[in-house]
């Protein structure tokens, strides 16, 4: 099998001596990046093929029968390839097959690319695809800071969710694309109320500064609300949680409190994780206790001071740097509060 185009990267390589005093350290530095480049094209065509494979091996599979599917994960299994890694692959393969397959991208030019260049490429959209597709065919090197660039102008010229000062500040060279680009990022996030008052913001004052703020805004909002539906804290009673945001966005406290329910959130995940190994803990200590006995005096012993973890009081030493505090957990398992049954007519 032979990599696409007449300029398929080769790893044939010469690499400056890094003991050689003749050569400048701008210079090492530049050829060592010119290498770099060609193994970043390299695995880019390498990747492609595997997906091309890894997606042959799949659709094979889709043919139909008892137990479709199972010898694509197998063969996962055999090369120690996860499920989520391969279909990254696939979806590469996928990317390159339609930038090629449209014309869009001549066969040959993704030599040009670099690895994450092209993934850049393939997520964007359809007119940024094309001025990139256009520069490669052109023989211009591709790099993830070029595509990068113009995606984030062709967002920040053309986004509906921007109002249409910003647009028109950001097509005059007013606000940087760089910056503007977030913001639509963010925005996207939000309920259609919370961007109507974001956007009034920014229409009373489109300046640099405001955008900034208003990007660090939604993004806190977005981070709150998502972090807010994980809390099983918040799902007791009739807590408002938007009129919660709010009242924190009116005090300038947006940061805070999705700090605060991000800790909220974790929190509950280490309780749960907690009590799952809590539990394990107790069920195979009653086992080894009961498989043990007075031939096992050190057995017993160790099993002795796993108490102070397997039992309803749990205490853990914080180690030296907390100056040798422990901490004493009570776990008490509540059965789920049950209705009371309707009175007898």
């Amino acid at each position: 099998m032979v990599l696409d185009g007449p300029e398929a990267p080769v790893l044939s390589l010469e690499l400056p001596d890094p003991d050689s005093d003749t050569i400048s350290t701008m210079e090492f530095l530049a050829r060592l990046e010119e290498a770099w480049a060609v193994c970043d094209r390299f695995d880019l065509q390498t990747e492609i093929w595997r997906g091309r494979i890894l997606r042959a091996v799949r659709d094979r599979e889709k043919r139909g029968g008892e137990g479709r599917g199972t010898g694509f994960l197998q063969w996962l299994r055999e090369r120690e390839i996860s499920k989520t890694r391969a279909y990254t692959l696939i979806q590469l393969a996928d990317s390159a097959d339609a930038l090629v397959g449209e014309g869009m991208l001549q066969e040959a030019s993704v030599n040009k690319f670099s690895k994450r260049a092209f993934l850049e490429t393939a997520q964007a959209d359809p007119e940024v695809q094309l001025m990139i597709a256009e520069a490669a065919n052109e023989g211009q090197e591709i790099t993830r800071k070029q595509v990068r660039r113009l995606a984030d102008e062709f967002t920040a010229a053309t986004s509906p969710l921007l109002p249409e000062e910003i647009r028109q500040r950001t097509a005059e060279n007013l606000l940087p694309p760089r910056v503007v680009a977030p913001l639509v990022k963010e925005l996207a996030k939000l309920p259609e109320a919370q961007q109507d008052d974001l956007r009034r913001v920014l229409r009373e004052e489109p300046e640099l500064e405001r955008v900034k703020d208003v990007t660090s805004t939604a993004r806190w909002l977005s981070k709150a609300a998502e972090a807010g539906l994980a809390v099983r804290a918040f799902q007791q009673g009739n807590l408002d949680f938007e009129k919660a945001l709010q009242e924190a966005q009116r005090l300038d406290a947006l940061g805070l409190l999705a700090d605060a329910v991000g800790q909220a959130q974790a929190l509950e995940a280490a309780v749960l994780k907690l009590h799952t190994s809590w539990r394990r803990l107790g069920g195979l200590q009653e086992r080894l206790w009961v498989e043990s006995g007075s031939s096992t005096p050190h057995l017993r012993d160790l099993l002795t001071a796993l108490q102070s973890l397997s039992g309803s009081t749990l205490r853990v030493s914080l180690g030296e740097l907390a100056g040798g505090k422990r901490v004493r957990l009570q776990l008490v398992e509540e059965a789920p509060e049950q209705l009371a049954p309707p009175p007898l007519p």
